[in-house]
């Protein structure tokens, strides 16, 4: 695992769309974000598309890191978690004990938790690498100017409606829409051509 430092270090190259601080960031993580996802979710079959969605907030939101509020790993357990929550809760799954991620949490803030699973461990570990898509989409988005990136961001992945968007870019709704199908049909073309 590394160290706090490196993981902040990772985080800001991921919000400036670094896809290679990304995956060394996915590549040190995913055994122990895997792991708290799964103990809330209980379903391997499930944890794996959630731990997707996690990293995908991840790397929407880590321009929002703030490493004098939180360590890095307290951050990312946190979207993991939301991440979890939500999809047992939109699965209608009833039990959503999630002691272990409180644990963690816990052991976050105490500093205790600079390590992780074993990288041998295959019960805490997606044994893959992100998926071959969502890296042609992180991908693609990474390559969008900063404001289209930020603006498909908070959309798609954030789920901030048309109005909200244009209070946060102080920009008309209607010049919102044009430049969110502008930012689409770059998306499209960049993964046409990947």
């Amino acid at each position: 695992m590394l160290s706090s430092a490196e993981l902040v270090w990772l985080l800001a190259g991921v919000a400036k769309g670094d896809l290679d601080a990304f995956e060394r960031l996915y590549m040190a993580t995913k055994g122990r974000l895997y792991a708290v996802v799964l103990g809330i979710v209980r379903r391997p079959a499930v944890a794996g598309p959630v731990l997707q969605e996690a990293y995908l907030r991840i790397f929407a939101d880590a321009a929002r890191f703030d490493p004098a509020r939180a360590t890095p790993m307290t951050f990312l357990v946190a979207i993991a978690r939301h991440a979890a929550i939500t999809a047992a809760r939109r699965d209608g799954a009833i039990l959503i004990d999630d002691t272990e991620a409180e644990d963690a949490d816990s052991r976050d803030e105490a500093g205790q938790n600079e390590s992780g699973p074993e990288d041998g461990d295959a019960a805490a570990a997606p044994a893959a690498p992100p998926s071959e898509t969502l890296k042609q989409l992180l991908g693609a988005i990474g390559r969008l100017e900063p404001d289209r990136r930020r603006m498909i961001l908070l959309a798609y992945f954030n789920g901030i409606d048309r109005a909200g968007l244009a209070r946060e870019f102080d920009r008309p709704v209607d010049t919102i829409k044009t430049q969110l199908r502008r930012a689409l049909a770059d998306l499209r073309e960049f993964l046409g051509n990947d």
